[in-house]
């Protein structure tokens, strides 16, 4: 955030508003699913996300179909029953299932904007995303939750909804342009297929694809080691634990632990790999697998094999991955003339990060030339 945005929330003046004045649970139809019974993708009828208590995805990683769903819409959702109490701001379609809730603004008539939401969003953050709530400590439900105080900015005695608007609109325009500036300098504002990657997707259903186990090709997995939280000392190397919040990375720290290399795999205690394209520490949750030696965007892809076989459902609290599990992995991968043909999977990796980033580079384009047309009215 920019000097000239820190130094309007420093200046403005803030009043204290307990959250049942401002908002009302809202009541919803109690759905006859269970989430493992619930599609992760929309799927015929079973299109409506739905609502639980997690941190990926906003908590809507379900899906179900809309009859007889409470559907839900410009609202804020909580989670009831989790280590992470982040709110968030819903803008489109959605129910809620399990272990979360909705609420709504009931303090006058008005209709909140996007950026109004977003921006009280954040300070109701500031009071229910505490490292003093985890699981074991639960914060708890709207009971609890419509107690809580939460700071917004203030004007002549009231609620300065104009100051919320304008600093969201002038807090996304800044990312923006850093995105932007980002996908120029890491050339990734390229996004039209070269011939090799039109072809390699066109060829994709024709692979020859093999089994390869994970120890054979790349040599025994590393098991990280134990760094209780109390000893970590706060610096600049990633700690990865196992988790999904933050891709896994729990702490940034200065101890003198084993350093891995970037280019590598992670797989935490529940079989879940992520890609690591930097140097980084681990606990003794995390396996880590030596693709060292692979290009990049193989390796990426690589990632995704392993996920695939790894994260399962086999695996959980009581029965955690570790290293001995990733040497017994058997992963399918492109193959040629009977080795893994890395070539191919790089060049499909690059074809499909073009066509994610083409959504991302136009979107930044609109943003950016709507700012400018805004700039242009107002002078």
């Amino acid at each position: 955030m920019n000097a000239s945005l820190n130094a309007k929330l420093r200046n403005v003046k803030w009043g204290s508003y307990r959250m049942e004045e401002l908002f009302q649970r809202i009541e919803t139809n109690k759905l006859p699913y269970k989430a493992d019974e619930l599609p992760n993708q929309p799927v015929g009828e079973y299109v409506l996300p739905c609502l639980t208590s997690s941190f990926n995805n906003q908590g809507l990683n379900y899906y179900a179909p809309r009859h007889g769903a409470t559907v839900l819409k410009n609202v804020i959702s909580i989670p009831s029953n989790s280590d992470v109490y982040r709110a968030y701001y819903q803008s489109r379609d959605f129910t809620v299932l399990s272990d979360a809730y909705a609420i709504r603004w009931m303090l006058d008539d008005r209709e909140l904007s996007s950026n109004q939401y977003i921006f009280i969003v954040m300070c109701i953050n500031k009071v229910t995303d505490l490292p003093i709530y985890s699981y074991k400590n639960k914060l708890g439900g709207w009971n609890v939750v419509k107690n809580k105080y939460i700071q917004l900015p203030q004007k002549n005695g009231s609620i300065d909804f104009d100051f919320m608007e304008a600093f969201i609109a002038e807090l996304e325009a800044e990312r923006i342009a850093e995105l932007s500036a980002y996908l120029t300098v890491s050339g990734l504002d390229n996004y039209e297929l070269s011939s090799d990657e039109v072809q390699a997707l066109q060829g994709y259903a024709s692979l020859t694809w093999g089994t390869y186990n994970l120890k054979e090709l790349f040599g025994k997995s590393t098991r990280g080691k134990r760094l209780k939280g109390d000893d970590r000392i706060p610096g600049a190397l990633p700690f990865v634990t196992a988790g999904e919040a933050s891709e896994g990375i729990s702490a940034y720290i200065s101890n003198d632990v084993e350093i891995f290399e970037k280019n590598t795999t992670t797989i935490d205690m529940f079989g879940s790999a992520k890609y690591r394209n930097y140097r980084y520490g681990a606990d003794d949750h995390i396996a880590v697998v030596h693709t060292e030696s692979v290009p990049m965007k193989a390796s990426i892809f690589l990632t995704s094999a392993i996920h695939k076989a790894s994260h399962t459902g086999k695996f959980d609290y009581g029965h955690n991955f570790y290293a001995k599990d990733a040497d017994e992995l058997d992963i399918q991968l492109p193959t040629q003339d009977g080795k893994p043909d890395y070539d191919v999977m790089a060049t499909l990796i690059s074809a499909v990060q073009k066509m994610v980033i083409k959504d991302v580079v136009l979107y930044a384009d609109r943003k950016i030339e709507k700012t400018k047309e805004v700039i242009r009215n107002d002078g």
